[in-house]
């Protein structure tokens, strides 16, 4: 790949990175439940898409440390989200699971977000609905990196 920190590539780069943070937080504000911080919804996130986890996993998943991740997972327990039980092969360790109750609250979340992005793709004409739609697996690819 080339070098991307200058002329035209620097500037593709540099209004992606901008579009991408505006996006995400208006995004953000297209929020089910007000008293979660995006820290708690992200962390009910990943477990949707992982599944069960130890704390210490998803300290790593999350990019925060494990005290961090202990007071989270305190948290979402506590707001009924998250049920902690006993890891099947560690008994020094818990496994977090998300209740049904987050995954009813994820979903509304999802559908009213996906409500919202449709909104917008309304006022693309349809190139631009194209090129965005061919966009979206390349944006999903950089979002695991």
């Amino acid at each position: 790949m080339s070098d991307l920190t200058h002329g035209d590539d620097a500037a593709a780069v540099n209004a992606l990175r901008s579009a991408v943070m505006r996006l995400s937080r208006r995004l953000k504000h297209q929020r089910v439940d007000e008293s979660l911080s995006p820290t708690e919804m992200s962390v009910l996130g990943t477990l949707a898409r992982c599944g069960s986890a130890t704390p210490g996993e998803l300290a790593r998943k999350e990019h925060v440390q494990p005290p961090s991740m202990t007071r989270i997972v305190a948290l979402l327990e506590a707001k009924g989200l998250v049920r902690l039980e006993p890891h099947p092969e560690d008994r020094r360790q818990k496994v977090v699971t998300q209740t049904e109750q987050a995954e009813a609250m994820l979903e509304e979340s999802r559908r009213k977000r996906n409500a919202f992005l449709a909104g917008l793709v309304e006022g693309l004409d349809e190139d631009e609905w194209a090129a965005l739609r061919a966009a979206a697996p390349v944006l999903e690819k950089l979002a695991h990196l």
